[in-house]
């Protein structure tokens, strides 16, 4: 049953402590997808990205270039990009892990690309077969040759509340690696929720801390993990604080290969009918991208996570 035949308005009034309008930043195709075990067809992906374009979403991270071994659901990128049908727009940001990566997603097209970096010593270690501080000699020469091209770079910080490893992580090592990030050349940073126990008071510190180091709220944006159900609270916490780009994942999609306590992200469906009742523009259509969401979940044969979804197609 659709919002309209619930009898809900499609808009509250506006929360004036609140901006006026959010970006969603979709991730449900490249990170949503990026740790399924069976391989999702491209042609799947690419209705997928299609729906979720026709519902009114206008950032779609598409796919990444990491190499095929770390994560064969990706290895499409490639021809994804050449048979993908663009939508007037619609950005189509990349991920690209390394100057590879940079090469492969040049050569297919890319304008908009993304760097993944840890705010921890262990999960860059893990993840990226790095360390803390030697990151950044991966990653500042691909963010210097991506600029040059006219890209614009997006900056991914991973463990920016805890680590599985480690424990809690200060907000004063994240805003340390956020601003290397933002002085190589990142034009956004993404603070990453990655095993999901922020709370909203923590996320309000951690917004603060980057604010006083003399970072704009409006460089920001934030990626939310519900392992603890708290990713919508964790959102309004940072909308509050003048966030106005927010992460999600169609149907709930996701989480991180390579955090074994990392569940789904916050679904955009709930993301969208929080952001309905605060009176914050968007611009998606729920019904279109619960049918987004309900194809993909029959594609992969099993039930979205999305509490929005569940409640709208029951």
């Amino acid at each position: 049953m659709g919002v309209r035949e619930l009898g809900l308005p499609e808009r509250f009034p506006h929360d004036g402590s609140l901006p006026s309008r959010v970006t969603i930043w979709e991730v449900g195709p490249r990170d949503g997808l990026q740790n399924e075990k069976s391989v999702v067809p491209v042609d799947v992906k690419l209705e997928f990205l299609d729906r979720l374009a026709r519902a009114g979403l206008t950032t779609l991270e598409a796919t990444s270039f990491v190499h095929p071994k770390w994560v064969p659901q990706l290895a499409d990128a490639e021809e994804l990009l050449a048979r993908l049908n663009p939508h007037d727009g619609v950005r189509y940001p990349v991920l690209v892990p390394n100057d590879r990566g940079l090469d492969r997603a040049l050569a297919a097209g890319a304008t908009h690309v993304a760097v993944f970096a840890s705010a921890t010593e262990t999960f860059a270690q893990r993840n990226l077969n790095s360390g803390l501080d030697a990151q950044f000699a991966m990653f500042e020469p691909v963010i210097d040759r991506a600029r040059a091209a006219g890209l614009d770079v997006r900056g991914y910080v991973s463990m920016c509340f805890g680590d599985p490893w480690e424990g809690v992580v200060a907000a004063e090592q994240v805003v340390s690696v956020g601003k290397r990030l933002l002085d190589a050349g990142c034009t956004q940073l993404s603070l990453g929720d990655t095993i999901g126990v922020a709370t909203a008071a923590s996320v309000g510190r951690l917004l603060d801390a980057f604010v006083d180091s003399g970072v704009a709220v409006g460089d920001l944006a934030v990626h939310f993990h519900d392992t603890y159900g708290q990713a919508l609270a964790n959102t309004l916490a940072a909308l509050r604080k003048g966030v106005t780009t927010v992460d999600s994942s169609a149907g709930g999609l996701g989480g991180c290969p390579y955090a074994k306590s990392a569940t789904g992200n916050l679904a955009t469906e709930d993301l969208v009918w929080l952001l309905d009742g605060l009176g914050v523009e968007h611009g998606v259509d729920l019904d279109a991208l619960v049918e987004a969401s309900l194809w993909m979940s029959w594609q992969l044969g099993r039930p979205s996570p999305s509490r929005v979804v569940r409640a709208l197609s029951g």
